[in-house]
């Protein structure tokens, strides 16, 4: 299974916020032997939102999406991904009582009031309307979930939430792919060898060995390093080590100075 990534926010493409979602779901994927195997970067666009999910619906990949589920003016996701399935959105009845729970917690605290029919805390209920056949996806922090469809999971943007809420849904759908298949890369720098000298090498080398992928990441002399290229493999740890030695083998016999 294909693993993706969507992570939502003006605030992101524009700088003012950074992400942090992109290495901790690479970090969390990996330690369970799992890969990422996309990611995308949306801005708060309905309807950009809505042709993306379109597509990622249609993959029968497992999704994760990070933000825009909010009930502000700039929170469309919800309604996106209900765009998207072709379906209403509807007050989850679960998250309703969560929601209800959550501002009473509040209330007790001194913030505001648990009666739900004042009009802040019926907008707040807005944050349970979820497409219709959706399910929740706990939220440890407070109580207020994501929701899941279609093997699309979707949390807030804020880490403190969206990560834990990530790792259950990993450990509680998806332990049965864990380490399914032992991967690993071996790469090495070379000197003096142009990349498109290598090419040719890299792909006999992928036809060699197939589910295993070569890769070269350039250096253009940076810092007074003399230029180099790094070159490696990645695939199934049966095969990775015979196909870094083939590579560099070929590497050298193309003139190049392995470090």
């Amino acid at each position: 299974m294909n693993f993706g990534l969507i992570v939502v926010g003006d605030e992101i493409l524009s700088g003012k916020r950074q992400d942090r979602h992109f290495a901790r779901v690479v970090e969390m994927l990996g330690g369970r032997g799992l890969r990422l195997s996309w990611a995308r970067f949306l801005g708060d666009d309905r309807e950009q939102l809505a042709t993306e999910l379109t597509r990622s619906f249609a993959s029968g990949d497992a999704v994760f999406c990070c933000g825009g589920i909010g009930a502000t003016p700039d929170d469309h996701t919800r309604q996106a991904a209900a765009a998207a399935l072709g379906v209403g959105l509807a007050l989850h009845p679960e998250a309703a009582r969560l929601i209800a729970e959550r501002t009473a917690e509040m209330a007790r605290e001194g913030r505001g009031s648990a009666d739900m029919s004042l009009p802040e805390n019926r907008q707040r209920l807005r944050m349970g309307e979820f497409p219709v056949g959706a399910e929740i996806v706990p939220n440890p922090f407070n109580r207020i979930p994501g929701f899941a469809i279609r093997n699309h999971f979707f949390v807030p943007g804020f880490p403190v939430m969206a990560w834990p809420m990530i790792e259950a849904v990993l450990d509680s759908r998806f332990a049965h792919l864990f380490h399914r298949e032992q991967r690993a890369e071996r790469s090495f720098l070379v000197y003096g060898l142009a990349e498109s000298t290598a090419t040719p090498l890299m792909e006999q080398v992928e036809r060699s060995f197939p589910g295993v992928r070569v890769f070269s990441l350039p250096s253009m002399g940076e810092d007074g390093v003399r230029r180099h290229i790094e070159l490696g493999v990645r695939g199934p740890v049966s095969m990775v080590d015979e196909a870094c030695a083939r590579l560099e083998a070929g590497a050298r016999e193309l003139g190049g100075e392995l470090r």
